[in-house]
């Protein structure tokens, strides 16, 4: 699972902004993405702070089912750390509790990695790969069990952040699209993450069905949320589970 923060801004830039004023300014999108299916597992709009970083975890722990064998990876920020230690930290059993200096355990089987990029004139001239919880033996072995890649990278959600900002014109760079609004920009934010996973047809993810054919999947295809592709209507229509 790769986590990462996707800047864009709402009515105007935060260095233009009153202080007071929390409907404009900076808007980052806090996003867990699985490399493995494409799936955009969730989606967190909001001010880049701790209780959203916080927020994304939580979402990663109850979307997974509480599964611990994992391998997180995210760049240095720091506030992923503290969240994957509240969340997956495991507290001592009662007969541990001797000692005010006990503090949570992390699960054996979960491995959270950094990946710290360093720049000289605008270039990237040096990748700096960090192990924050686990062992090098248990990063090997989950690295190994990758169908995708056998390193530490965040390189899928990097180039879904891409994808989205070109499927999402509020977020091109420089633009005069830019939302105005700050729910709206949250909805069609969840509204184009959530329906990359079900109605985008993801090129690197089809599968040879015979001669020159090919089978189109989407990203919930592969996390087996769906059995083909879905139109946008039928994704719009189809009832909502509250979780």
């Amino acid at each position: 699972m790769q986590v990462d923060e996707k800047w864009a801004f709402v009515a105007k830039k935060e260095k233009h902004c009153d202080p007071a004023d929390a409907d404009c300014g900076d808007c980052w999108d806090h996003i867990a993405f699985d490399p493995e299916s494409r799936l955009v597992l969730s989606v967190v709009p909001g001010k880049r702070t701790a209780a959203k970083a916080e927020q994304l975890i939580r979402e990663v722990h109850q979307r997974t089912g509480g599964r611990t064998d994992l391998l997180l990876t995210s760049d240095a920020y720091p506030p992923y750390q503290e969240a994957i230690a509240e969340v997956y930290g495991q507290e001592p059993q009662a007969e541990e509790l001797r000692a005010e200096d006990i503090e949570p355990t992390m699960p054996s089987d979960l491995c959270y990695a950094t990946v710290q990029k360093q720049r000289a004139q605008g270039r990237v001239v040096a990748v700096v790969r960090t192990v924050v919880f686990g062992t090098l033996a248990l990063l090997e072995l989950l690295l190994e069990r990758s169908t995708v890649s056998h390193t530490i990278n965040t390189a899928f959600i990097e180039r879904n952040n891409g994808t989205d900002r070109r499927r999402n014109g509020r977020k091109h760079r420089k633009t005069y699209g830019f939302s105005k609004d700050w729910l709206v920009h949250e909805a069609v934010t969840y509204f184009v993450s959530y329906s990359y996973n079900y109605c985008w047809s993801v090129r690197t993810l089809r599968i040879k069905e015979g001669g020159d054919k090919w089978r189109a999947r989407s990203p919930a295809m592969v996390a087996g949320l769906a059995d083909h592709v879905w139109s946008l209507r039928e994704w719009l229509t189809c009832p909502a589970k509250l979780c």
